[in-house]
Order: C-alpha cells, then structure tokens, then sequence
C-alpha cells in the first residue's frame, strides 16, 4: 500500500494531485484547512477506490503541524507533497509584517518542518515534491512576498535534495506557469484566466514523475501553456 501525504489538498492543485494519484492501493492522507472542501476531496480519491484520512490543520502554527504529523504516524510515506501555499499580492512597501510572517509560515516553514520530520523515516525511492512556480526563477511586480518565499523554498528544495540523494530519496520540483485555481478570486486586475495552466495539468506530471521507477529520479518539471506565458 503506497502512502501519500498532499498538502493544500481542498482545492485546486492539491485536490487535482490527490485525485490523480487515488487508486485502490494507495492510502492518501489529505491536508487542508476548509472541512468541507477537503471532505469533497475525500470523496472524489474514494470514488477511485483510494484510501482517505483528512488532515485539517492550520499550518501556520507549528503546533499544528505537530498535530498533522502525529496523524500521519511513523510508518514512511512513499511521498510527501510540500503543495499548501498562499499568495501575497501588494507592493512591496505596503506589506504588513504579519502578512510577511503568514506568507512564510505557510509556504516555507511549514515545508521545511514536514521534510524534517518525514525524510528521517522515508526509504530509497520515495519521494517530495515541491510545488513551486515560475516566481521561484524570475520575479514579478507586486509580488515579493511570494517570489521571496518561492525563492526560499527553491534553495531549501536543492540543498536538501543533495542531502538526501545518497539514501535514495528523490526531490522533484514542479515550476507551472501561473495556474487556474480560486487563488485568482482574490487578486486585482484582469487576468487571462483561460491561458493559465489547469490543476489537472500540475496532477498529471506528478503522477508521471512519481511513477518512474525507484532508481530514476524526475527532479525538475517546468510547465507552461503554448497559448501565453504568465
């Protein structure tokens, strides 16, 4: 039975991935912060005959993801996917300190704590993933927050990949093109919505990557839509 671990699994990208990777031999512990959301996810990996346990954490708090880890136990996940992330959208000189702090909690810390952890227990052929961006390459007005701690998440992702390649852990990085999830809803200005990535794009190339064999490691996939890049 494989073990998985998606974060930031109740919408979006990580519902897209926790859908993609359900089968009936793979138990899918599901992250997110909205019940209700992440119940439907639960829902749509069980309707592929996967196995579920919701994981409804805050995991801007490292007490919380104490509490997610204590869920997960200590027998090694086949993979853990570092996806929860939020986006910060504002000129530089207007970001608060709490929103710096929220930003990095969420999209560095809280990766850097669940590779901790779980790397220490994971076996040769097992796998992170790291969601990053095209904002982990290039910046982009008004968003520094973001690119900061994508930037961050990159060098992390690269160290602690060289750590760990003589146990044969394997660290995949995925940079998509900007993606059309509900993280748009929020964010001013007009964006061409129907030239972005989809959540089922980001799912298939992590399944790929996942599903090469244990001595072949995936380490870089850069996705981005022919129609226009964003």
């Amino acid at each position: 039975m494989k073990r998985y671990l998606v974060t930031g699994a109740s919408r979006g990208i990580g519902r897209a991935i926790a859908e993609r990777l359900a089968a009936p031999d793979v138990s899918l512990f599901v992250h997110g912060r909205d019940r209700e959301a992440l119940a439907k996810t639960c829902r749509l990996v069980e309707a592929k005959q996967g196995r579920t346990t919701a994981l409804c954490y805050d995991l801007r708090r490292a007490a919380s993801v104490e509490k997610l880890l204590d869920k997960v136990g200590n027998e090694p996940l086949d993979a853990l996917i570092n996806n929860a992330g939020i986006a910060l959208v504002k000129p530089m000189e207007k970001i608060t300190l709490p929103e710096w702090d929220t930003i990095f909690a969420i999209n560095v810390t809280a990766p850097f704590l669940l590779t901790q952890r779980l790397a220490p227990k994971m076996l040769s052929g097992s796998s992170i993933v790291n969601i990053l961006s095209i904002a982990a390459k290039t910046g982009f007005p008004g968003w520094s927050g973001y690119c900061a701690t994508k930037f961050a998440l990159e060098g992390f992702s690269q160290a602690v990949r060289e750590e760990l390649r003589p146990r044969g852990i394997r660290i995949l990085n995925v940079y998509p093109a900007a993606t059309n999830t509900e993280i748009w809803n929020s964010v001013e200005g007009e964006w061409p919505r129907d030239k972005m990535m989809t959540p089922d794009e980001i799912g298939d190339a992590v399944a790929y990557a996942l599903s090469r064999p244990a001595g072949v490691a995936v380490e870089n996939i850069h996705l981005s839509n022919l129609t226009g890049r964003l």
